[in-house]
């Protein structure tokens, strides 16, 4: 058992952190907001005062946090001062690549071993410990980390070196914002033919056109619920990743292109609090329909 520091208790890293604790680790949780803190008390996780606190009980530090500065403002705000030697510090957020290898190569020169290990699966899939985790880094130090992320995960593989995991992550929201995008303009092509929509994605489940994505979603968007598992303000920073990511390395993705900006648009119309497959607004504005 683990002595880990767990920062980000938000949407999916209370549920994260709160499987460590049930697992047997000791865990001391670490958020900006003072409710988060006392949600995950509930399911054994520790409080901790600050990030310093926290890293200086561990022997594992987690970070779960949105965006790459705020990774950034935690290596400077006690991750890397308050390290004990050879600490493992896994950061599960979705980041830029390069930011990623920046960050591994910061850690190596403080003594503290790093692995980006980004996740897909939403909300459902931190609740229930089925997360796809897509880790980068050196190869020992996943073997070490895999028994702790194996404890949130039902797909944990190594793909290569800093930084992978990340590059991993940016082509799995690729795909997950087009896929949304075509199931929202499937929906209404249907809609608009008085089609019966729970029968219709019932069969084309059934079919080749299933998608994990429709089968955990489908509904919600039929019936237009969209509650965060994961908001289009997330997805939206994650395009970004994407767009700037494709034309360093000179590749053409139109079709990613079209989705960041679809993307923009949700949030330019007040959707960027929604979760992602509200997409389908979007294409019910296009086509003058009511939301």
């Amino acid at each position: 058992m683990a002595s880990i520091a767990f920062i980000g208790l938000g949407i999916m890293g209370k549920h994260m952190a709160g499987h460590l604790a049930a697992a047997g680790h000791t865990v001391y949780g670490v958020d900006r907001n003072p409710d988060a803190i006392a949600a995950v008390a509930q399911r054994g996780v520790l409080p901790a005062a600050s990030i310093a606190e926290a890293v200086a009980k561990a022997d594992v530090a987690i970070t779960m946090v949105p965006d790459s500065p705020q990774v950034e403002e935690v290596l400077t705000g006690g991750l890397l001062e308050g390290a004990r030697p050879g600490l493992l510090y896994i950061d599960m957020s979705t980041i830029r690549p390069d930011v990623a290898v920046s960050v591994a190569e910061r850690c190596a020169a403080a003594g503290v071993r790093a692995l980006d290990a980004p996740v897909s699966g939403g909300e459902a899939g931190a609740e229930n410990a089925k997360l796809s985790i897509m880790v980068g880094g050196d190869p020992a130090v996943f073997a070490e980390a895999q028994p702790i992320l194996d404890v949130m995960g039902g797909t944990v593989v190594h793909v290569g070196p800093a930084g992978a995991g990340q590059t991993v992550k940016a082509a799995n929201q690729l795909m997950v914002g087009g896929i949304y995008e075509l199931m929202a303009e499937s929906l209404a092509f249907l809609e608009a033919f008085g089609v019966d929509t729970e029968a219709a994605f019932r069969v084309l489940n059934g079919g080749l056109a299933h998608t994990r994505i429709m089968e955990l979603k489908g509904e919600a968007m039929r019936t237009r619920s969209f509650a965060p598992g994961f908001r289009i303000d997330l997805h939206h920073k994650d395009m970004g990743i994407i767009t700037a990511a494709a034309r360093e390395a000179g590749v053409v993705i139109p079709v990613g292109a079209l989705v960041a900006q679809l993307m923009q648009s949700a949030r330019q119309n007040g959707d960027g609090g929604l979760d992602h497959s509200a997409l389908f607004r979007g294409v019910l504005r296009l086509n003058g329909r009511d939301l």
